[in-house]
């Protein structure tokens, strides 16, 4: 195929992602805004945006190290004007031995957790026979006890749960279905959401497992203030709170038990180990820090 100029070759690279690659359109559309930022650099300082040139990707790499604030902003665009010059390579756009634009090392985020303790009193304050605590109740098991992020919890089905097969089917990134164990709290506490408070909230028939108070889908915003309005009668900073805690919390806490990194990245549906390994040197750093300052360690 031949591609002629930026904006047609643009497409093609869209098109390839999400349909070869089988990446999801948010992930397709942050790669299009990566190349938005190469074409408008390159627009303003009379290069040629297409096809990309060794000389022009290096003086926009400096142009970012100049004007990027965040090291992983850098790495986010170049990562994505990689990915595009890896696409003109296969489509013979460009010649296989020009050199690809290297990444900004990423910087190493560890993970914010709950303690036991404190995911306790988070559970805690959504006891009673209210169709909203039982909700948030359940909530907060499922992402616990299953580890799921916030967007799956969203796009649960009722037809998800299979309490006699003692499972939970949910969908990761790019669509990808996996199998989670479902018991104990967490079957328990949506068995009871189910039976007594879904029906209250429910407006007409829609599938959905968690639904807002209108009856409606929840979203990611939703759950995060969820999460805060929870949080801060459990007595937890807003600070220490997102969609992702209790998921973090989960992982930390098995490692912690006892349970092997292999077990926790299918749990976890990773599709790397390494992605699973922040979470082990966390649990790591955590024993430092409580070896140094527990007086009965």
């Amino acid at each position: 195929m031949t591609l002629y100029d930026f904006e047609s070759a643009h497409e093609a690279f869209l098109s390839w992602l999400l349909l070869e690659r089988g990446l999801s359109r948010n992930t397709a559309s942050a790669y299009s805004r990566d190349l938005h930022k190469w074409f408008a650099y390159c627009t303003t300082h009379g290069i040629l945006p297409f096809p990309p040139e060794e000389n022009g990707i290096a003086r926009f790499q400096r142009f970012l190290l100049e004007s990027e604030g965040s090291k992983a902003s850098r790495q986010r665009t170049m990562a994505g004007l990689r990915t595009w010059m890896r696409f003109l390579q296969v489509e013979e756009v460009l010649d296989d031995d020009i050199s690809l634009p290297t990444l900004p090392q990423k910087e190493q985020r560890l993970p914010k957790i709950l303690s036991e303790g404190e995911v306790d009193r988070l559970l805690n304050v959504c006891s009673g026979v209210d169709p909203l605590l039982q909700r948030d109740r359940a909530l907060f098991e499922v992402a616990y006890g299953c580890g799921l992020r916030a967007s799956e919890i969203c796009s649960l089905r009722v037809g998800a749960v299979d309490f006699a097969a003692k499972t939970l089917r949910a969908f990761g990134k790019s669509e990808k279905e996996r199998t989670v164990p479902f018991l104990g709290e967490p079957a328990h506490r949506v068995r009871v959401y189910l039976e007594e408070a879904r029906p209250l909230l429910l407006k007409e028939e829609n599938g959905v497992l968690f639904l807002s108070r209108n009856g409606m889908k929840l979203n990611r915003e939703d759950i995060w203030r969820i999460l805060q309005k929870r949080g801060a009668e459990a007595g937890i900073s807003k600070k220490r709170l997102h969609p992702h805690i209790l998921r973090h919390s989960f992982a930390t806490h098995l490692l912690r038990r006892g349970m092997d990194q292999k077990t926790l990245q299918e749990l976890l549906g990773h599709s790397s180990i390494s992605t699973t390994d922040k979470y082990l040197h966390f649990d790591l750093e955590l024993r430092d820090v409580y070896d140094a300052a527990h007086p009965r360690a």
